[in-house]
């Protein structure tokens, strides 16, 4: 008898272990498998001039390879995320080499970034009320900065939201992974607990200095955690 229930309770913490696993798989969700070799469900959306985005293989492992010679073009997938669910946007990049050291990126002359990963709040009908937070890789501004987009339209001041995440003082040709709570970052950044995000999306831009820039995108997901 003492076996039985030995092995009964033994079956049951395997079960319940295996329930825990699966809780947390579903607590991933993938937006960018590049290293699948895809670009299911991303769309591109040309600025000015198209940035050239294409799979590649990179020292074994497939990601997403950009190069912007005076263009402004992005890819987005749109897709409604929980936030409440998978609060935390995952991914890795690293760019071949920087922009100017005179760029003033407050301004819309030096509007341009190597690199940047960013989410968007849809307003919707009401288009004033669209946000969006942009990571990028600045050139001038000093990682931890945080400033409103430049082409911001009228009235939206702060809704479009850069913040440095990476900067010139670090290195080219390097890959760093990121990790940023965008639920939190959203809180900060606009006072206000927004559940929902509706599109992620990728853009290496050049347009308004008319440089030449060559960055690459890994993986990026969400996760709980």
């Amino acid at each position: 008898m003492r076996l039985f229930t030995n092995l009964s309770v033994l079956l049951i913490i395997t079960l319940l272990s295996f329930g825990v696993a699966a809780e947390i798989a579903e607590q991933k969700l993938m937006i960018g498998s590049f290293s699948s070799g895809t670009l299911d469900q991303w769309e591109a959306k040309e600025f000015k001039g198209a940035t050239n985005y294409k799979i590649v293989d990179l020292a074994g492992t497939n990601v997403l390879k950009a190069e912007s010679t005076g263009s402004a073009s992005g890819l987005f997938n749109e897709q409604r995320i929980d936030l409440h669910k998978t609060p935390i946007m995952n991914w890795r990049w690293h760019i071949e080499n920087r922009l100017g050291s005179n760029l003033n990126e407050q301004e819309k002359s030096g509007d341009d970034y190597a690199a940047r990963v960013y989410v968007v709040v849809n307003g919707g009908a009401a288009f004033w009320q669209t946000k969006a937070l942009n990571y990028v890789w600045s050139s001038t501004s000093p990682v931890g900065k945080v400033w409103p987009n430049a082409y911001a339209y009228a009235g939206a001041n702060g809704k479009m939201t850069m913040i440095a995440l990476r900067s010139s003082t670090d290195k080219t040709g390097t890959w760093y992974s990121e990790k940023r709570n965008i639920l939190a970052d959203l809180k900060q950044q606009y006072g206000e607990d927004i559940q929902y995000i509706d599109a992620v999306a990728l853009m290496s831009d050049t347009d308004d200095s008319q440089g030449k820039v060559t960055a690459y995108y890994g993986d990026i997901y969400f996760s709980s955690h």
